[in-house]
């Protein structure tokens, strides 16, 4: 696993399965956020990490959303770890408990116990509160509930799935049932305006609000042109 200081209080540690997959380390007075959880084979290398670091104990982990890639190591962690809250939106919990099926997927998927992950707390007006320095933002299409976490202090947004990255190119995310939520959900860049991106599965994006709007136009592009072949193929099967 390699660890990588990204900004002042936020650590990236990569592994690799096929493709890269990136949880992240936030350092605060209280101790240490885990955001995410990767693979199962992931767990040894984040506890040894979070030791080493001496920067407190874990006092939390926050998820993007619950595909298994992103909370596979969890339970492995909290074996080791008292007390650990695990958050997500409240979206999200049913589909990662199994309870509801995931967009176009043909089978329930049980990622975590039910009752292990709790919501992200709200305020009276809906709002996603901040939490470790991290305010999070409901970005559906990849997943239902799929939010992503900005350190506003380090200007660093943990983006999850909602893009993928190569060579700082944004690209959309792999296996993702509503590409036009996820093009809708990314706006959310422009507003932030962050310094740094960080991908689950991918490289660092810098200033990516300098081409989101490139990324959107092409995105749509592809899509249209996979709607128009959809269609034709459609017709040619009607009687």
């Amino acid at each position: 696993m390699k660890a990588e200081k990204i900004s002042e209080h936020i650590w990236s540690l990569k592994s690799w399965m096929i493709v890269p997959i990136h949880v992240w380390i936030v350092i605060e007075e209280d101790g240490v956020t885990l955001v995410d959880a990767g693979m199962p084979m992931m767990a040894k290398g984040i506890i040894k990490f979070i030791k080493q670091l001496n920067a407190g104990p874990l006092r939390r982990i926050l998820l993007t959303h619950g595909h298994s890639d992103h909370v596979g190591a969890i339970q492995k962690i909290l074996l080791t770890q008292n007390n650990v809250p695990v958050y997500a939106h409240d979206i999200e919990i049913p589909y990662m408990e199994g309870t509801v099926l995931y967009p176009k997927r043909k089978k329930l998927e049980y990622n975590l116990p039910k009752q292990l992950a709790q919501p992200l707390t709200k305020s009276t007006h809906g709002k996603l509160q901040t939490i470790a320095g991290l305010t999070p933002y409901l970005t559906p299409g990849h997943s239902p509930g799929h939010v992503v976490y900005y350190h506003e202090n380090d200007k660093v947004l943990l983006a999850g799935d909602l893009f993928n990255s190569k060579k700082g190119k944004l690209h959309p995310p792999m296996f993702t049932p509503y590409m036009d939520e996820v093009l809708q959900s990314s706006l959310i860049v422009k507003e932030l305006k962050p310094e740094r991106l960080e991908v689950c599965h991918g490289n660092t994006v810098f200033r990516p609000a300098e081409q989101l709007e490139e990324y959107v136009q092409k995105t749509t592009r592809k899509l249209e042109s996979l709607y128009i072949g959809e269609f034709h193929v459609s017709e040619k099967k009607m009687p």
